[in-house]
């Protein structure tokens, strides 16, 4: 087979180069030139090895991204909003940079929903945040689709739900006994693993309709406390306490209140027909069956370590 010059691919900037996003590079960088925005210069000597070439710019400072301008025709946003306000910032100043592209896949999130009493949700339901970080969400898919509307620039959205992996499971939380909702007041949660979400982002690069929305969610039905105890059941950590709504709310902080406040069941018939995506862990069962719990340390163990 010739290999094609890296200098004659089509041209990639990804936006928010995360955990998520250094898992993504190393399914794209065959296929395209790769350009990873950082804010950090300190990671180009990270983003070099796994095959992007860094481009220093902070999507807070908007001076700093005029280059960005052509550099181009296809974009992976996958950078979160600021942490405040009802607007996203980030995202204005990124399209007001870049004009026009040929192609954008933007990661969302699920919380654009709110609260939908359990209910199994499609992609058309109307969008109803109820909290601030999906309220900018949601501006930021509006202005999104504006702009793709204005430039001629095919958009696709990815919702996601809660992220996981291997290292990233709750496991401060269950160490500290923070508590979960008994089952009678307990929600419904979504999940993908963080392996799984890199594939749909480079799937739905290349196979996302035009201002197509596509939950980006794994088979799990499962509520919350249940996930916290199958996690502390795989790695051999004691359950969370389960408490009334009304107890918990003395005890957690309102950021974590508002995750036990909404509950939705995510289909995910889209992501299957149109990007045609194979789960590599269909439910968060399957991936947890592949951990062990780690050893017990004595305390002599723990203080030569």
């Amino acid at each position: 087979m010739i290999q094609t010059s890296a200098f004659h691919r089509p041209r990639l900037l990804v936006v928010g180069c995360g955990d998520v996003g250094m898992r993504l590079l190393p399914l794209i960088a065959p296929r395209f030139r790769v350009f990873a925005l950082t804010s950090q210069p300190e990671r180009r000597g990270e983003l070099r090895a796994a095959g992007a070439v860094p481009v220093v710019a902070d999507l807070d400072q908007g001076a700093t991204l005029g280059r960005l301008r052509g550099l181009a025709d296809w974009v992976l946003h996958l950078a979160p909003p600021q942490p405040e306000g009802d607007t996203d910032r980030r995202t204005r100043r990124l399209v007001a940079a870049l004009g026009g592209v040929k192609r954008l896949v933007y990661v969302s999130t699920t919380g654009v929903y709110g609260d939908c009493g359990g209910e199994r949700v499609l992609e058309s339901r109307k969008v109803a945040p109820r909290n601030a970080r999906a309220v900018r969400r949601v501006d930021a898919e509006g202005v999104l689709r504006a702009w793709a509307l204005a430039t001629g620039t095919r958009l696709a959205i990815l919702r996601v739900p809660g992220i996981y992996a291997n290292d990233r499971l709750p496991v401060k939380r269950l160490q500290q006994g923070t508590p979960a909702l008994r089952l009678e007041d307990d929600v419904f949660t979504n999940h993908i693993h963080a392996d799984d979400l890199a594939r749909i982002v480079a799937l739905a690069l290349l196979r996302g309709r035009p201002g197509r929305v596509v939950h980006a969610v794994d088979d799990t039905r499962m509520k919350m406390g249940d996930y916290f105890d199958a996690v502390a059941d795989a790695l051999g950590l004691p359950r969370p306490p389960r408490l009334p709504r009304a107890e918990l709310e003395a005890v957690v902080s309102p950021a974590l209140l508002s995750f036990m406040s909404e509950s939705r069941v995510l289909d995910n018939t889209r992501l299957k027909r149109e990007l045609r995506v194979r789960l590599r862990y269909p439910s968060v069962a399957a991936a947890l069956a592949q951990l062990r719990p780690a050893p017990v340390q004595s305390p002599a163990t723990k203080e030569q370590a």
